[in-house]
């Protein structure tokens, strides 16, 4: 694990203990407080925001530059993987100057670059149920970009099991989704929100689903479910809007069409687990 700017990692949970935002901040952000949805309220909630982004690649390239511009306070990347010229056609956040480094090092010099006020926390390392606990330590909402069906069980897993919300997307070729978990909390008539299972019960079999090295992905389909993960992000932070909880996303690029799938708590799991 590296840490950039600053060494605290405690979060913060109301209001009062937050920093007051600075000059330079009030200018940056003026944009977030004019909205009477954010305002200068919701924009201290991102900077004592802790978020922790799991993939420096496509989806996670231009959550983390959203984020980052955004004003989120503290982000953590966790990404073992390095940049390879074949990445650059969708995670933008790298650059030609940067081929061979460690993604985590790219992105934090890029998001250095983008807005100062942000302290990064880099794990060059991939995020594993073995890992899980120490790398979710002192952040308080987890957005999984992983390519990986193993991954984002074990993201699903650990938020639940931390009880912070998790923002989970994918692609492929020229399709994308998302949705929003918070199992551990209930909707108004009492039932437990979903998890992922409840709406993936279980992993696909190995290789009925080619990865994008294998069948292609166009680029700018990334930008579209990685900056809308980012926007669901901001909403869970400031508690603007509604959520994608108990909602998937789907995106068809080739159609321009969008369509909400509504899910719910399986009743056999609810049984099970009381």
């Amino acid at each position: 694990m590296t840490e950039a700017a600053f060494p605290d990692v405690g979060r913060h949970d109301n209001i009062g203990a937050m920093e007051p935002l600075s000059p330079d901040e009030i200018a940056r952000y003026h944009r977030h407080i004019l909205l009477p949805e954010i305002g200068g309220a919701g924009q201290q909630k991102l900077k004592a925001a802790r978020v922790l982004v799991i993939g420096a690649g496509g989806l996670g390239a231009p959550i983390l530059q959203y984020l980052a511009a955004a004003g989120v306070g503290t982000l953590g990347i966790v990404d073992d993987d390095r940049v390879s010229l074949s990445n650059l056609q969708r995670q933008v956040i790298h650059d030609s100057g940067t081929i061979g480094e460690l993604k985590t090092e790219s992105a934090a010099f890029a998001i250095a670059r983008l807005n100062p006020h942000v302290r990064l926390i880099r794990f060059e390392e991939r995020f594993s149920p073995e890992a899980a606990r120490r790398q979710l330590s002192g952040f308080d909402l987890l957005i999984d970009g992983s390519d990986n069906f193993d991954t984002r069980y074990a993201a699903a897993d650990a938020a639940e099991e931390a009880r912070i919300p998790l923002v989970t997307g994918a692609v492929g070729r020229f399709d994308g989704s998302l949705t929003v978990l918070k199992p551990y909390e209930s909707a108004e008539d009492g039932t437990l929100y979903p998890c992922y299972r409840d709406l993936f019960p279980e992993a696909p079999p190995a290789g009925l689903i080619p990865a994008c090295a294998e069948a292609g992905i166009i680029g700018a389909l990334t930008g579209v479910i990685g900056t809308m993960m980012a926007m669901e992000a901001i909403k869970l932070i400031t508690g603007a809007g509604e959520p994608l909880v108990g909602r998937l996303l789907l995106y068809d690029a080739l159609s321009a069409r969008f369509d909400t799938v509504r899910y719910r708590r399986r009743r056999t799991r609810e049984r099970q687990t009381g």
